[in-house]
């Protein structure tokens, strides 16, 4: 069973009747499993475009089955449901000529194919880029892999972990007197999968002028590389390597985790204005600001340890309700140190309703957590629940190709549908 605490959040308010959608109109044949992929159709979904995703009869997307797994629904656990929303699941035996005819005519009538099978799967099938284009020439094929489609490594399989640690991101990550670590959330997959929605959106637009499609190829290892951010361009002109500085940022200072009285939170001083304003209307210590070393961040940096101790002296003195209303009051970014947990039911989820619940035709209500994207004009699709495997398979070979219920059964009869 789903948590009860679920019935806490607020039910998701309807958007606007009658307001369009971004992508209305858009289709997308999704053969992506596990997330890269399916992150990246899920935004598309939530702008509005209707992803058909393809999958095996039986187990389907492997990632259905990530726990927790409620029993009244098998093959819909929490990580699937989470990246799937808005989708509709149509199970096909892709080892069928049948099974291969069906997906074939839905990708002549589709804008988008999105897949990561290991490389060379799609081509085996009949279903590379080239052969699809010579049928579909507006098609938009979007390819997501480990180490590229072509190249000495595109038989190399990897996932988020293999990523983080290949690209250098692990490395960046933890104290200087262990091995680095490894995010627990799945960046490098989540961040992949919006370059795949930021990739295909550009190809809209250039098909809108062009008329025509194009393939697109994404590779984790080159997204994992840029997600090390500017550290790259630190190494490449110092030469020096990057290095682990735990909670502390290497680049200004104070920049950490202190401790109140009562919780720990986040400290940012990112350029000396903010540490003025700290240092004089939140401490009321305008002798630091004063003071010709700390006024400055290289001499802050230089005795970090020395002002690091005098900080967490004062601090511990208040409650962090005190000091987070006078750092409010005084622009000085700040946040309270919290789990998961607290984050999901803090006042600034409520406030922007991160988090709902919508209905389930099973379990009666699941959580939701939205996505960042507000439009005034579009509002994001209403979030449907990821579906069950196969769930939408007569609804679609119905209304996409015209199959009547004899027809299905034939389908089906003959394994195309498991």
């Amino acid at each position: 069973m789903i948590d009860s605490g679920v019935a806490n959040f607020p039910a998701h308010v309807p958007r606007p009747e009658g307001a369009p959608l971004a992508l209305e109109g858009v289709s997308v044949i999704d053969f992506s499993h596990f997330l890269a992929g399916p992150v990246g159709t899920m935004i598309l979904a939530d702008m509005g475009a209707d992803v058909v995703k393809i999958e095996p009869p039986g187990r389907g997307d492997e990632f259905r089955h990530y726990p927790p797994v409620p029993e009244e629904t098998p093959g819909q656990g929490a990580p699937y449901m989470w990246a799937n929303r808005n989708k509709r699941s149509l199970a096909i035996n892709l080892k069928t000529p049948q099974g291969l005819e069906l997906v074939k005519a839905l990708i002549a009538k589709a804008d988008i194919v999105c897949e990561n099978f290991s490389t060379g799967v799609m081509d085996r099938l009949g279903l590379g880029y080239e052969a699809l284009e010579a049928v579909n020439p507006g098609l938009i094929y979007c390819s997501v892999s480990a180490y590229g489609r072509d190249g000495a490594f595109k038989d190399r399989l990897g996932f988020d972990p293999i990523a983080q640690a290949e690209s250098g991101f692990m490395s960046l990550n933890g104290y200087p007197d262990r091995e680095g670590v490894r995010t627990l959330s799945p960046v490098m997959d989540i961040s992949t999968g919006m370059m795949v929605c930021n990739a295909i959106l550009g190809a809209l637009l250039a098909r809108a002028r062009t008329g025509r499609g194009q393939r697109i190829e994404l590779a984790l290892i080159d997204n994992a590389v840029l997600m090390t951010g500017y550290v790259p361009l630190q190494h490449l002109y110092s030469g020096s390597a990057p290095q682990r500085h735990g909670n502390i940022s290497p680049d200004t200072c104070p920049s950490g985790v202190f401790m109140s009285q009562d919780k720990p939170f986040y400290l940012n001083c990112g350029n000396d204005k903010i540490f003025q304003r700290l240092a004089r209307q939140v401490l009321d210590r305008p002798d630091l600001a004063d003071d010709p070393v700390y006024a400055d961040r290289n001499g802050r940096m230089a005795r970090r340890a020395q002002l690091f101790e005098l900080m967490n002296d004062m601090f511990s003195k208040q409650l962090w309700s005190f000091w987070q209303a006078r750092m409010r009051d005084a622009q000085v970014p700040c946040g309270e140190v919290r789990s998961v947990g607290d984050a999901l039911r803090s006042p600034e989820a409520r406030e922007r309703q991160l988090v709902t619940r919508i209905e389930h035709p099973v379990l009666g209500w699941i959580p939701n957590v939205r996505l960042p994207i507000r439009y005034s004009d579009t509002p994001l699709a209403g979030p449907r629940p990821a579906p069950a495997g196969g769930q939408h398979t007569d609804e679609l070979l119905s209304e996409l190709l015209g199959y009547d219920a004899p027809g299905i059964a034939s389908l089906r009869a003959s394994g195309a549908l498991g």
